[in-house]
């Protein structure tokens, strides 16, 4: 059973009100509300750093049905805002439970609201776009949830999730800089497998820091908010293309883009979820991918440019992978690495591989 009941409320910023009951952190939620549409999933979800300061709808009607271990997160803490659910499972039942769901929003201090009807919040954000959102508790006067709604939208969130310092990790025969903008746990875990000893860097080194390690290749990870937030990134990036391979995801992805005269905008809901369709133009080939984003690349802007697309959306056709054609570098806006999410895309790794070896 659930420890306590406490009735509270998610307002939205054009006014919608949806009443339901508070469990987990006990503080109030503040940001841009968006919906991921995963069955499963739901820590490594909460554990995704480019999650960051966002309230997420989780649109699959019960979650928390096989518990939690840490084993599953993918980063050190949660960065959610909160979260939104319809059902809150009070008994989840499986061989590596640990503790349960509820156990580990209250321990992670993300607060979450339970009853409420996601399928209504969803079809309001894909026709609207996204909204920013409190959740709060039932009794709070309307001036103080508007106070909360009028606060200031929270920019550059790589900052808050990057490493502190400088680590290294591995003793493969490829040695590869990572910028950590957010990085997940399960594409560390793929760059080891695939025989790579990493120096991971955090988010605001430097085109020279990290060029001083001598690195085979160079890797972009995901994270985040806007990437033009974060124009010294972008520049370091920029000064770095050329001396060696380089590959991208998500946020990376972006953020390479943009270093090479491209242009990225805000999507009006993004794509979340396990269950995205993608195409390899290269292949023909249509594979389900892990997604999780609110910006893409701005096809139009790539016009005149040495750089063309590898991969698309099969639900909106915008920008899934770009490869550059004057320099060894590409990227994919999707998560190859899944975690949750199907695994069939470890051949972008292997592609990453060949370009060190000069293949």
């Amino acid at each position: 059973m659930h420890k306590e009941l406490r009735k509270g409320k998610l307002v939205l910023a054009d006014g919608s009100v949806f009443e339901g009951t508070l469990y987990g952190g006990k503080r109030n939620a503040v940001g841009e509300v968006v919906f991921t549409t995963g069955m499963c999933g739901y820590q490594e979800t909460l554990t995704d750093p480019s999650f960051c300061g966002q309230i997420v709808v989780m649109t699959y009607p019960l979650i928390g049905n096989y518990g939690c271990n840490d084993m599953f997160n993918q980063n050190r803490r949660s960065y959610f805002q909160g979260m939104v659910v319809g059902e809150l499972c009070d008994y989840p039942v499986n061989w590596r439970c640990e503790e349960t769901l509820e156990q580990f929003l209250e321990r992670q201090d993300v607060p979450v609201i339970a009853g409420i009807d996601t399928r209504a919040i969803t079809r309001k954000i894909r026709n609207n776009g996204v909204l920013k959102g409190v959740i709060v508790p039932a009794e709070m006067p309307e001036e103080e949830v508007q106070a909360l709604l009028n606060s200031p939208d929270q920019h550059n969130q790589i900052e808050e999730v990057t490493t502190p310092k400088v680590y290294a990790l591995g003793s493969g025969k490829y040695h590869v800089a990572v910028l950590d903008f957010g990085i997940k746990k399960s594409i560390i875990d793929y760059l080891l497998c695939f025989d790579c000893r990493l120096t991971v860097f955090p988010a605001t080194a430097t085109a020279e820091e990290v060029m001083a390690c001598k690195p085979d290749g160079l890797f972009l990870s995901n994270g985040p908010g806007d990437p033009k937030d974060f124009p010294s990134a972008i520049e370091n990036i920029r000064k770095v293309m050329g001396h060696c391979p380089m590959f991208a995801i998500c946020m990376g992805h972006q953020l390479l883009a943009l270093a090479n005269g491209l242009d990225t905008y805000k999507m009006k809901f993004g794509h979340r979820g396990v269950n995205q369709p993608v195409k390899d133009l290269h292949t023909g080939s249509i594979s389900i991918s892990a997604q999780n984003h609110g910006y893409a690349v701005d096809e139009e802007s790539m016009e005149g440019k040495p750089v063309r697309v590898t991969h698309v959306s099969m639900n909106d056709g915008t920008i899934e992978g770009l490869e550059y054609l004057t320099h060894p570098s590409f990227s994919v806006q999707y998560h190859p690495e899944a975690n949750p999410g199907p695994g069939k895309h470890e051949y972008l790794f292997k592609h990453f591989i060949d370009l060190m070896e000069g293949r």
